[in-house]
């Protein structure tokens, strides 16, 4: 398909940007439109696009609006974004459905990685990707399929702690997603700096990751970067005691017969219960700490080539 004919919006910064060939960042949509409340869901946007623009890079943060893929928002699309009743969750499957009924979408890791491949941009932060759902092998994110053939480098905290990590990165791997931890040798449990489960790879700076992605990529490997960046120390959950949250609310979903879809945001929002609000601070430091690595990425990989500093 022609650049011409895909369904592709792009706002005034983002155009702009993408003329004069300015490092972007893309950021997902389905954490305003299903992730958080209002108006809270609308400030964590205002602060991660801010936390982009402060390490010198362009926020691109991504929806299906009036029947297009809009790539960057401007601050009424944000507001519109944040307050639709009708927004539906837009993974690779649904891009048909949200465009051709012209109702608006948030998008999944999934989606976001599509479109974000679609507009030309190689970086994405978001929190932490969907993967294999725990005593539920055969449930396996369109996340970690989507990582595994669209080349990008994706900045996260992991995989969401209410799921299987150990399966979700062999499920990685098995897709060949390089895993790369940033300044750790451990996969982050998302609340949590440590899992327990090391990695091949670490990295303590964002020329080297810029550096590695482009390595692959030239090699011909179409697939994901994968960094994984703990959450802020301040902000970190002990891994036991956000463990045995978790369990507890699986244990709630298991009672009340909540499965597919519905699982995981009832378990986020009854974790946040149980922990008395701790997880949803972790979350909101480790999205805006993500945006911020992510930005240096993408300021590393617009840099002329030669000039990259490992």
């Amino acid at each position: 398909m022609a650049t011409s004919q895909l369904p592709l919006a792009y706002s005034q910064a983002v155009a702009r940007a993408r003329a004069a060939d300015l490092p972007l960042v893309a950021l997902e949509s389905t954490v305003i439109t299903h992730g958080l409340p209002f108006p809270e869901n609308l400030n964590l946007a205002r602060d991660m696009e801010a936390n982009v623009k402060a390490e010198g890079a362009v926020p691109a943060t991504i929806a299906i609006l009036d029947g297009k893929i809009q790539v960057g928002l401007s601050e009424s699309q944000l507001e519109m974004i944040a307050t639709a009743k009708n927004a539906i969750k837009v993974s690779r499957r649904d891009f048909g459905l949200a465009l051709a009924r012209r109702v608006p979408g948030g998008t999944t890791v999934a989606g976001t990685l599509h479109a974000a491949n679609l507009a030309g941009i190689q970086v994405f932060a978001t929190g932490g990707i969907g993967g294999v759902h725990r005593n539920a092998p055969f449930d396996v994110s369109a996340d970690l399929v989507e990582l595994g053939r669209t080349p990008l480098v994706v900045v996260c905290a992991g995989a969401k702690s209410i799921l299987d990590l150990p399966a979700t990165l062999e499920v990685l791997e098995t897709q060949g997603v390089m895993v790369i931890g940033y300044q750790t040798d451990e996969f982050p449990a998302f609340f949590s700096r440590s899992s327990g489960l090391r990695l091949n790879a670490r990295s303590d700076s964002p020329q080297e990751i810029a550096a590695i992605a482009n390595a692959q990529w030239q090699a011909g490997v179409k697939s994901a970067v994968l960094v994984a960046n703990p959450p802020p120390v301040e902000n970190a959950l002990p891994y036991d005691e956000i463990e045995a949250v978790i369990r507890a609310a699986l244990k709630d979903a298991e009672a009340q017969g909540i499965h597919g879809a519905a699982a995981t945001p009832f378990l986020l929002s009854r974790v946040n219960q149980l922990s008395g609000g701790k997880s949803m601070q972790a979350n909101l430091a480790l999205l805006r700490s993500n945006a911020r690595l992510a930005a240096q990425i993408a300021v590393a990989l617009a840099a002329p080539k030669g000039q990259v500093a490992i």
